[in-house]
């Protein structure tokens, strides 16, 4: 059985490491130990684990997924409550995750607040963004639908996808349920464009792309 301590993490050089045989109260003592620690994220599914060091690359569009949602909520008006990247885990399905970012609209005002989310009695975020770049070996839309996020934006470096949750396993589509007018094009239109422009002609961009 693999051991595996925070120093064991620090001289981990590869942005992705999988390790199997691992046990939940192991998983529970790393993420423990790392609660103050940013630039590592931890997957576990059922024994699995995945130890992802996140790259300059991985952030960057991260943060343009999110400040994207930023300025949709701006412009429409949906409540929005996000969460980040907030650990989430059931150990009574041993699995858990931390997103690189989750929001909740519908539930916003219900979560507001919560120092904690207990998912055996709380709703999942409704939406997620997975930034796949270094294509990890886990399936991690499978853990996701154990959840029951409803929307999953993936990147995997080059494209963007569109999940929804339909009868407990996702289906692709080309638009967002959350933002209906939000297409897969005018994601990956955002993200280009995001490297060249202000964030007020980004804005203007928005307006004038919401509608069309």
């Amino acid at each position: 059985m693999a051991v595996i301590t925070q120093t064991n993490l620090r001289v981990v050089s590869q942005p992705l490491l999988t390790l199997r045989s691992i046990t939940w109260q192991t998983y529970e003592n790393l993420l423990a130990d790392l609660d103050e620690q940013s630039g590592v994220h931890l997957t576990y599914d059922q024994g699995v684990l995945e130890i992802m060091t996140l790259t300059p690359e991985h952030e960057s569009i991260n943060r343009y997924l999110s400040s994207l949602i930023d300025l949709l909520v701006d412009e429409t008006g949906k409540d929005v409550h996000p969460v980040g990247s907030a650990t989430f885990k059931r150990a009574d399905i041993e699995r858990g995750f931390e997103p690189d970012s989750s929001f909740y609209f519908a539930q916003a005002t219900q979560m507001r607040g919560k120092k904690r989310i207990d998912l055996r009695v709380e709703p999942a975020p409704e939406l997620v963004i997975e930034i796949d770049i270094s294509h990890g070996s886990l399936d991690k839309l499978s853990i996701f639908a154990q959840f029951g996020i409803s929307e999953i934006w993936r990147y995997d470096g080059a494209s963007i996808y569109i999940y929804h949750l339909v009868e407990g396993a996702y289906e692709g589509q080309k638009s967002s349920h959350i933002f209906p007018t939000l297409t897969t094009e005018k994601i990956e239109n955002f993200l280009a464009n995001s490297q060249t422009m202000t964030r007020q002609e980004l804005k203007q961009w928005l307006r004038q792309n919401l509608t069309q």
